[in-house]
Parts: C-alpha cells; structure tokens; sequence
C-alpha cells in the first residue's frame, strides 16, 4: 500500500490567512504517524501567479516529504517555475512525472495562459501516452481543471474542454489507479474513463454547488477548516490497482479527543 496526500487551491495571495491555513495543512500531514510518501498539489498554487506569490508558496509549503506541484489557471508557469521550484522559467506546459517507490505519479498542464478554463495539447495526450507506455507499476494521474461535470456553477463553465482524448488513454491504462484534480474547492468523487475520478477539497475556501447557492452572488464559503486527500494506492483481489480515498480537515482549533457536552 502506498499513502498519498493531495492538497489543491492554496492561492497565496501575500496575506496571513491562506499561507497560515496551507502551512497548518502541511503540518499536520508531517506528523501523522505514518507520513505520506508524496504530497501532490493540483493546482492553483496562487491566486494571481505573481513571483512574490511564489516566494510566499515556497515558505508555507517547505516540508521534508516530496512535494509535486502541477499549474492551475491562477498560476503563471515561467514564474512557477522560477520562484517555487527553482528551475528554467518557461511559458511550456509544465508536465512532469515523478517515481515514488513503486508508483508513479504523472501531473498534465491544463492551464491556458490567460483563460480559466482548461485543455490539453495535443502534445501533452502524446507525451502522456508514452509515458504510461515506459515503465511499470500503478500510476496516479493529476491536473487541475475536472475532466467531467461537477454540477458547480462556476467550475462547469470552466472545466477541461474536449476531454475525450484524455479519456481514451486514462481507458487504454491498466496502470493508472486513479485521476485526481482541482479546481472545485470541494472533495468531490466520480468516475472518468473507467477509473476512480478524486477532486482536492480547496485549503483556502469551499465552492458551493448550484442546489446550494446561486451565482454569481455567495458562491464562495471561507468558514470551512482547511482540507486534504489521502489516497491509498494497493492491488484489488483481481490484481487490478486500486485507489482508496479518505478526505480530512484540519481544524483551525485544534484536535478534541472527547465528545463535548
């Protein structure tokens, strides 16, 4: 079995409030007894892509357990890669696949630059296939904006579009256990191509959906604790991988061990 935690939507802004909640997210997982083997971030590290921005991201999220971050709408992808990894600054989609152990974890650039929607190269579908073709073992595959309808009337208008090319590879894959994504500031589970579909609740704020609350007013709730994903990777009885989800919140209060009155 191999643990790993998914955190999304942190939008660093350069105030307190997002950076101390993301900070206190990335605390918390340290210090579970047994710590995730990755953390993976899908997306909309900050609010407006500034370097600045970044700089605040790199010092609330400084941890000892690998962190693998993919770009979402609100992020600029040269300065992602300038001022929170420390790499080449480019305006290329940043795709990337990392080893952990005996899983691999596979993240997709769905940003466009200067839209908030979201699509994959054709580029990207090719380099993704090849990727899965190279290898072996379980593969989680990440990227920010949701590859199906979520029923949020602000996340639908802006979801992956075409997302039939992804799908035809995410159902040619036997290696990949499960999807995970962003975007919707809610811990959401569906199904995509076949496979388990997991969307990060947000550790900034919680998007309403559209029997809770009407756009475009009041669509945004910041009371909420922050929270995280936890997936369990393992082997079903038929050999197939398998992908466990638990969702959790941090409190803002801390941890009370006994019922209250």
């Amino acid at each position: 079995m191999i643990l790993v935690a998914q955190v999304s939507d942190t939008h660093f802004d350069l105030g307190a409030r997002n950076a101390e909640r993301a900070a206190r997210v990335l605390a918390h997982l340290a210090q579970l007894r047994r710590p995730p083997a990755a953390i993976v971030h899908t997306g909309d590290i900050t609010d407006a892509g500034k370097p600045e921005q970044y700089a605040q991201a790199a010092r609330a999220l400084r941890t000892d357990l690998p962190l693998f971050v993919a770009a979402g709408n609100h992020d600029d992808r040269a300065a992602l890669r300038a001022d929170l990894l420390g790499t080449r600054p480019s305006d290329d989609p940043l795709n990337q696949v990392h080893r952990v152990g005996e899983l691999t974890v596979v993240l997709l650039d769905s940003s466009v630059p200067g839209e908030p929607g979201g699509r994959l190269s054709a580029d990207t579908v090719a380099w993704l296939r090849d990727t899965l073709a190279d290898g072996d073992g379980p593969v989680l595959l990440a990227l920010h904006h949701p590859p199906v309808r979520v029923h949020s009337p602000i996340v639908d208008g802006s979801a992956l579009a075409d997302p039939a090319p992804l799908a035809a590879v995410v159902a040619g894959s036997d290696r990949i256990a499960g999807v995970l994504t962003g975007h919707a500031h809610s811990p959401i589970a569906a199904r995509f191509a076949g496979k388990p579909l997991v969307i990060g609740p947000s550790t900034a704020s919680v998007l309403r959906g559209e029997w809770e609350l009407d756009a475009p007013d009041h669509v945004m709730d910041y009371a909420p604790d922050p929270g995280y994903a936890l997936h369990l990777v393992d082997r079903a009885e038929d050999g197939a991988y398998r992908l466990v989800t638990h969702f959790r919140t941090v409190p803002a209060g801390g941890r009370v061990s006994v019922q209250p009155d």
